[in-house]
């Protein structure tokens, strides 16, 4: 049984085609989680290597204050405090 060497070849060139298409797909992707996180970094303004952190809003702390009491209602539970 002989195997026509053609078959070899063109099977070797196919697969470096799709290996090809694949990472070219995959350097396009990439390419463009990077400019999309670039943008999220030039909106939020935290590009400035100097730029003073933002001061948290109202909601933001009333959010955190909400969960220390949480925190602290959850760990007097577990120490058998009655409340």
């Amino acid at each position: 049984m002989t195997v026509d060497p053609n078959l070899y070849i063109t099977l070797s060139v196919s697969g470096l085609a799709g290996l090809a298409m694949v990472t070219a797909a995959g350097l396009s992707g990439w390419r463009g989680w990077l400019a999309l996180k670039g943008q999220e970094l030039a909106q939020h303004g935290t590009g400035a290597p100097h730029a003073e952190p933002a001061m948290p809003s109202a909601a933001s702390r009333i959010e955190v204050a909400d969960l220390k009491e949480r925190i602290r209602k959850l760990e007097a539970i577990a120490a058998g405090v009655d409340l």
